[in-house]
């Protein structure tokens, strides 16, 4: 006479461990959503993979970071809306870096939402999908991109480049940190320093997500 409320007490202990881990993959889910919607991404590409083109990129990336062009915003409205205004002039400096480099491409820059793969960044890693960026193109654009985030302003500067002294690295990355640690909460740290602890999660959620947007469809 006892065997049934065992069975129902593991029934319902195995159904409390299931809506647990269902509310847990669904807030994981939602907070994923959060991040990529609070992030704006600064993405160059080269006009090619040649050695001269990627260099070439390298020296549009410094040129836009020192010129400090993208400010001091205090929300990623406020960077998108100065991107905005200043793409003509994001132009016109990648466009003055390259003349004075011989090279004759045209650059054009937009706001675009882009679709990324997986990347790392210092000790993060961005998860995968679709952001809001500043998309510049050099010439054809057909050769590797180099990216960083530019809402949270976590761009390294140029000094972080090969050759500079280890210790202003080192002040850079403290100061990328202290960034970090100001724009995201704990939960979005925790999503951007362990990826591997939320990347099957991540990837079902994204997978949910597409085959009822293909139903909506």
């Amino acid at each position: 006479m006892r065997k049934p409320s065992w069975y129902i007490m593991a029934a319902g202990l195995f159904l409390a461990v299931l809506i647990s881990n269902l509310s847990s993959f669904i807030s994981d889910g939602q907070k994923l959503d959060e991040l990529r919607g609070s992030v704006l991404r600064l993405h160059i590409l080269a006009n090619s993979d040649s050695d001269r083109d990627q260099r070439l990129k390298l020296k549009v990336r410094d040129r836009l970071l020192e010129s400090e062009i993208f400010g001091k915003a205090e929300s990623l409205s406020e960077a998108e809306g100065i991107a905005v205004k200043k793409l003509g002039q994001i132009e016109r400096i990648a466009e003055k870096v390259l003349r004075e480099n011989g090279c004759m491409d045209k650059v054009s820059a937009e706001i675009a939402d882009v679709k990324f793969d997986e990347r790392i960044y210092g000790d993060i890693t961005m998860p995968s999908g679709t952001y809001r960026a500043l998309r510049i193109k050099i010439g054809k654009s057909l050769g590797h991109n180099w990216w960083c985030v530019m809402y949270p302003p976590l761009c390294l500067p140029a000094a972080c480049e090969v050759g500079e002294e280890q210790s202003g690295v080192q002040a850079d990355v403290a100061e990328d940190k202290a960034a970090e640690e100001e724009h995201f909460d704990e939960k979005e740290l925790d999503m951007l320093r362990k990826p591997q602890k939320y990347k099957v999660r991540f990837a079902i959620w994204d997978k949910i997500k597409s085959v009822f947007s293909d139903d909506v469809v």
